[in-house]
């Protein structure tokens, strides 16, 4: 079962950095990511998802492949690459995987403007790696799936990563 972690931070340069930060992590293995989203309270109040992975871009991409290899049977492949890929793009934009859009925006609407928040949707991680290479990018802990006492156990474990570092 995967755990869910929403992290607010004062703007997006911040939050863009703790999402490389975990994507490297994740490279160490040390974090298994399920979905990783930036979002952003843009000043103008307006909210912008900044998806790790661009599912319309990948149906369109698969689209076009599936549709060449059909058109070749008709002879016909560059317009079912061209009718395969816009079925693909529409497809993989109404798909939604990982943390829920909805949700993602819902939150967001309680930003300040100019700031960002990250949504972890984690699998499994090393949390004694983990907790501190996060922590240090300060933060404020907006929503997690964990139990109560789960959470205050992880706030705790970034006061003291954090009061280690300063």
């Amino acid at each position: 079962m995967s755990n869910l972690f929403a992290i607010a931070y004062p703007d997006l340069a911040t939050a863009q950095q703790v999402r490389e930060e975990a994507i490297g992590l994740q490279k160490q293995r040390l974090i298994e990511l399920e979905d990783i989203v930036v979002v952003e309270r843009r000043e103008d109040g307006r909210i912008k998802l900044h998806q790790a992975v661009s599912t319309t871009g990948a149906g369109a991409a698969s689209g076009a492949l599936w549709g060449g290899v059909i058109g070749l049977l008709f002879f016909m492949p560059f317009l079912g690459a061209a009718i395969g890929g816009a079925t693909g793009a529409a497809v993989g934009a109404a798909t939604d995987v990982g943390v829920d859009d909805t949700f993602m925006r819902q939150v967001g609407e309680n930003l300040a403007p100019g700031s960002a928040a990250v949504f972890l949707l984690v699998r499994r991680a090393t949390a004694d790696k983990v907790v501190p290479a996060l922590a240090r990018f300060g933060g404020r802990i907006l929503q997690t799936s964990l139990t109560g006492e789960e959470e205050e156990h992880l706030r705790e474990a970034v006061r003291a990563a954090q009061g280690s570092t300063v």
